[in-house]
């Protein structure tokens, strides 16, 4: 389905147009419909569908042809991270190029300049806020803020959000809103608890659910038994095997791993950075930064990015360590594969790991949805069908583009 078939407003798939998405992806095409209609929903789909886009098109046309107060807060965007909270305000700023809304990122870090800008954009009524549950707890401790005028709250990775203990300031959050509004909550996973949240903060919810918990099948899934003093040459060996090979990342389990193996990486001579909780947020921005920019050929990390960061052209990704949460495999190597791109993923078990990786075979459900494999492992490709209807009458008009000119094949991958 192309986007110019849903009841978008004009504006919005102008901003589209410019940016050259045409199609729709799965989770888009089915849960637009439903928010557009000011339903809850509940919808889970895998990194890199394009859910950031599934909520905030819709969200920009409710609020374009809804009847809401200029001066209040209309929209509350949750995100579990701060690379997540502005990936999304980047998404917004793209998508709502051409609709007359405000908006603001509340996240932590150390800029006291940026502290003073979100203070000024809650007290102001900002239309639209994308925020972390603990920085915008921190501000509601401190200053006196207007929820009053909240239609739309939207929690993005609620699975991620309940499982850093985030769940008392969410409904502390939760509890100054209006009860009659729109909730819309996206997570890769639908475990009990995210059900139970659910049941306590919507209202007959739609449930949306696109592919549960699988990697994209055009990653190419690989994994090698290996001990782990020599895992550093397996390490050495994947990146070796792929010649002029850039944009990598490495996953490792803890801090001071990802800091011990970038210093061993250096040494070999090989342009790796380390991404960590303990840099300070300009540094980290910086990283990400060189990285997107393909400055940095390795980036070292821990699961601070594994989620809610959008590179599109990452071509692998090496599990250092196993991940003790299958979850966290999926969004590990769901840094590779995004927009339209297929990508390889290699997981080093030791004897240590074997444990954790038996419980990610499991998860995966290698019979059905993933084939397990060494270095000679296959992967796989999907494909997409256009629809020939054209897109309904909207009250506005609009800017006479011809949208249909270009018809790429792409489509918003956040």
């Amino acid at each position: 389905m192309y986007f110019d078939e849903l009841a978008l407003s004009d504006e919005v798939l102008d901003a589209l147009w410019d940016m050259h998405f045409d199609e729709c992806t799965p989770v888009q095409e089915k849960a637009i419909p439903v928010i557009l209609d000011r339903r809850d929903v509940i919808a889970c789909a895998q990194t890199g569908t394009g859910k950031t886009a599934a909520y905030i098109l819709p969200l920009l046309t409710n609020l374009a042809f809804d009847d809401h107060d200029p001066d209040k807060l209309n929209a509350i965007i949750m995100a579990p991270t701060r690379e997540l909270a502005q990936q999304i305000d980047q998404q917004m700023e793209g998508f709502g190029f051409y609709v007359p809304f405000s908006s603001v990122a509340i996240y932590g870090g150390k800029d006291n300049g940026a502290w003073g800008t979100q203070v000024t954009g809650l007290q102001r009524g900002a239309d639209i806020v994308i925020a972390t549950p603990g920085r915008l707890l921190s501000q509601m401790n401190i200053y006196d803020i207007d929820f009053s005028g909240v239609k739309y709250f939207i929690l993005d990775e609620a699975d991620r959000m309940l499982d850093m203990g985030f769940y008392d300031d969410i409904m502390t959050i939760v509890r100054k809103l209006p009860k009659e509004r729109q909730t819309i909550m996206f997570s890769a996973t639908m475990p009990p608890k995210i059900r139970q949240l659910a049941k306590t903060i919507m209202h007959d919810p739609a449930e949306v659910q696109i592919a549960v918990s699988r990697p994209p099948e055009t990653i190419k899934q690989m994994h090698e038994f290996v001990d782990e003093n020599k895992k550093v040459e397996a390490v050495l060996a994947c990146l070796s095997g792929k010649s002029g090979l850039k944009k990598v990342i490495i996953f490792a389990g803890k801090k001071q791993r990802v800091k011990d193996l970038t210093r061993t990486l250096r040494s070999l001579k090989i342009d790796a950075r380390a991404m960590h909780s303990d840099l300070e947020q300009n540094e980290r921005d910086q990283v990400m930064l060189d990285f997107r920019n393909g400055k940095v050929d390795v980036l070292v990390a821990t699961d601070v990015v594994s989620r809610g960061i959008d590179v599109t052209d990452v071509p692998l990704v090496i599990n250092y360590d196993v991940p003790h949460d299958p979850e966290d495999y999926v969004h590990r190597i769901g840094r590779t594969a995004r927009a339209e791109n297929s990508g390889e993923a290699m997981t080093l078990v030791s004897p240590d790991d074997m444990k954790y990786w038996k419980r990610i075979e499991w998860f995966l459900d290698p019979s059905k949805a993933y084939e397990s494999s060494t270095r000679s492992g296959k992967g796989y490709s999907g494909g997409s069908r256009r629809s020939s209807r054209n897109r309904g009458g909207h009250p506005r008009k609009s800017k006479g583009r011809d949208r249909g000119a270009h018809r790429s094949k792409s489509a918003p991958q956040s």
